[in-house]
C-alpha cells in the first residue's frame, strides 16, 4: 500500500493528543518530520511518535523531499503563511481550524493550492462523526417532520494564566476571536453539514466575566437557505460545560446531550427511542484517513478549503453584526 509522507508543523496540545497519533497509527501514512522551535522538545516529540527527523525552522521542513503533505497545527495567525508556503513547495495541506484569520486569507490559501495542484483540507473533524451522519439520515427520512429550530450550546470554562501555552487564544491578533472563533467554528460547520448554506446571520458578543481582548461569551442566530433557524451559544465563562445539540421539527425532535459522545434521543412518528453512535477513539483519525484517500485517489477532501472558507465567511459575518466589545 502506498503511504503518504507527512510533515507536522507545530507540536502543541492538539498535535500531541490527536494529530501525531492519528498519523502514526494510519496504515497509509508515515510521519517523516516534525517542526518545533525548542530543540529538546522537538527531538522528544519526534522520538515519541516515530518521526525520522525534526526541524526548528518550518521552512526547512517544507524543503524535505520525502514529505508529501503537511499538517499545519500552529496558532491561527500563522495558518495562511504556512499553508501558502507549503503549497508553493508542492506539499498537500491539511490545516487546523479555524482555517485562517479571515476570508481574504482563506482565498489566498485556496488559490495557492489550486495553482500548485495540491489538496487543501481543514480539520473540522466533527464532519466525520457517525452521530452527525445518523442525524442527517433521520431528518431526511421525515421522522421528525420539517426542521424548525436547532439549538447548540458549547460552553468550556477557560481562563488561562499569562504563561499558559494556550494563553495566545486570548490575543485577538493571534487567535482572531474568542470562543465563537475558536470552537464556535466547529459548530458552524456541523450546522452547515446538516442544513446547508446559511443565508442570514444575527449575533452578539460580550465580556460577561473576564476582561480580555476577545469575547468570553457570544450567541449567533442563523437562517438557512433550506428554511430552518438555529441558535448557537458559546462561552468561556459558564461554569457548566456544554456540548449539546437539539433539533426541533414539526413532528418530533432529536436531542444530543454531549455531541462528542454520540448518544441521541429521537422523538417522532416512530415513537421515542435512544441510540448511540460514538466517534472514533481518536477524533482526528477519520479526518487523516479521508485526507490521505483524497490525495491518493485525486479527489477533494470531505472538508475542503472551500468548506473551510464557508465557515470563515459566517464567522466574519458574526463578528461584523455582533455588539462591539
Amino acid at each position: 500500500m502506498k503511504q503518504l509522507g507527512w510533515g507536522l508543523i507545530g507540536c502543541g496540545d492538539i498535535a500531541q493528543k490527536r494529530v501525531a497519533p492519528a498519523i502514526r497509527d494510519s496504515p497509509s501514512s508515515e510521519l517523516i518530520a516534525v517542526n518545533r522551535a525548542q530543540s529538546e522538545l522537538a527531538a522528544a516529540f519526534a522520538k515519541q511518535f516515530g518521526a525520522r527527523r525534526w526541524y526548528l525552522d518550518w521552512k526547512k521542513l517544507l524543503r524535505d523531499e520525502e514529505i508529501d503533505a503537511v499538517y499545519v497545527a500552529t496558532p491561527v495567525h500563522l495558518h495562511a503563511e504556512q499553508a501558502i508556503a507549503a503549497a508553493e513547495a508542492g506539499k498537500h495541506v491539511l490545516c487546523e481550524k479555524p482555517m485562517a484569520m479571515n476570508v481574504r486569507e482563506c482565498d489566498q490559501m485556496i488559490d495557492a493550492c489550486r495553482r500548485n495542484k495540491v489538496k487543501l483540507g481543514v480539520a473540522y473533524y466533527r464532519h466525520f462523526y457517525p452521530v452527525v451522519e445518523r442525524i442527517k439520515a433521520i431528518i431526511k427520512s421525515g421522522e421528525i417532520g420539517t426542521p424548525v429550530m436547532t439549538q447548540i450550546n458549547a460552553f468550556e470554562q477557560f481562563n488561562p494564566a499569562a504563561d499558559d501555552p494556550r494563553s495566545w487564544l486570548l490575543k485577538k491578533d493571534l487567535a482572531g476571536g474568542g470562543p465563537m472563533f475558536d470552537f464556535g467554528c466547529h459548530r458552524v460547520e456541523v450546522l452547515a453539514n446538516l442544513f446547508g448554506p446559511i443565508s442570514t446571520v444575527k449575533a452578539m458578543a460580550a465580556n460577561t466575566v473576564f476582561d480580555r481582548e476577545v469575547e468570553d461569551t457570544a450567541a449567533a442566530l442563523f437562517r438557512f437557505e433550506s428554511g430552518p433557524c438555529a441558535l448557537l451559544s458559546v462561552s468561556h465563562a459558564a461554569a457548566e460545560a456544554k456540548d449539546s445539540l437539539r433539533i426541533f421539527g414539526s413532528l418530533g425532535s432529536i436531542r444530543v446531550s454531549i455531541l462528542n459522545e454520540g448518544k441521541i434521543r429521537v422523538t417522532g412518528t416512530l415513537g421515542e427511542r435512544y441510540e448511540s453512535h460514538p466517534p472514533h477513539t481518536n477524533l482526528h483519525a477519520p479526518l487523516i484517513e479521508d485526507f490521505v484517500k483524497a490525495v491518493l485517489t485525486d479527489r477533494q477532501p470531505a472538508v475542503s478549503g472551500e468548506a473551510g472558507r464557508a465557515v470563515a465567511l459566517i464567522e466574519e459575518k458574526i463578528y461584523a453584526v455582533s455588539d462591539k466589545l
